[in-house]
């Protein structure tokens, strides 16, 4: 016991006269450092989304059609290892949700009314939507398969995509495209899984949103 307890100590005396004690810096890089294994330091960089240079695009289609639009990122940071995307999230405010190919503004206001609406996503109850990385595997290059959560409406759910996500000095961006089931989160509003009898009025379950982030170190 006791050579057990000395051993700790010897291990643990060296570890820290390698790491050595963090000085504080005046950057304004927010950066984590991790002990790896090996004793050595890493260090985690953490990119935040540039809310107004990121854009979310959506599409949905039904038996006649389809329809286009956008909706903004509310908040979002990502954390890099050696230029290497390591965790992340961003939130979606479903209150920004618009339409992109109606140019009748009585119609285009309709329709966004009616997305805003309990019978899609109850914007005012559930004004934020959210992503949270579970994992990134690079495969080759910028290409990675991300897992994660998505939550819409207080529901979450597991998705998975292939995305590209490059890290060039202080910018990062992330480009994807994710195919959401709306059903899985209490939107069946005109679902022929739910509905019967709805002939042409049937709008399909899923729809794509189009994520193109840009994230900058701080």
């Amino acid at each position: 016991m006791k050579l057990i307890l000395s051993l700790s100590a010897i291990t643990a005396a060296s570890l820290l006269a390698f790491t050595g004690p963090v000085k504080p810096t005046n950057s304004n890089k927010t950066i984590l450092k991790v002990v790896s294994a090996k004793g050595a330091v890493v260090k985690a960089l953490v990119f935040k989304v540039d809310n107004e240079g990121s854009k979310l695009t959506w599409l949905a289609k039904k038996a006649t059609g389809e329809h286009s639009g956008s909706v903004k990122v509310s908040n979002g940071s990502f954390t890099v290892e050696n230029s290497t995307l390591k965790t992340g999230s961003f939130d979606i405010d479903t209150r920004t949700i618009t339409n992109a190919d109606l140019t009748d503004e009585s119609a285009n206001a309709k329709l966004v009314g009616h997305l805003k609406s309990e019978d899609f996503f109850s914007a005012e109850k559930f004004p934020k939507a959210n992503f949270v990385i579970s994992s990134a595997t690079k495969t080759t290059g910028n290409q990675y398969n991300v897992k994660g959560k998505l939550t819409i409406k207080g529901i979450t759910n597991d998705v998975s995509f292939p995305a590209t996500i490059a890290v060039n000095g202080k910018k990062l961006t992330a480009n994807a495209k994710i195919t959401i089931d709306r059903t899985k989160y209490d939107i069946k509003f005109r679902s022929k899984n739910f509905f019967e009898n709805l002939g042409d009025k049937v709008i399909y379950d899923d729809f794509d949103i189009d994520v193109a982030l840009v994230a900058n170190a701080q």
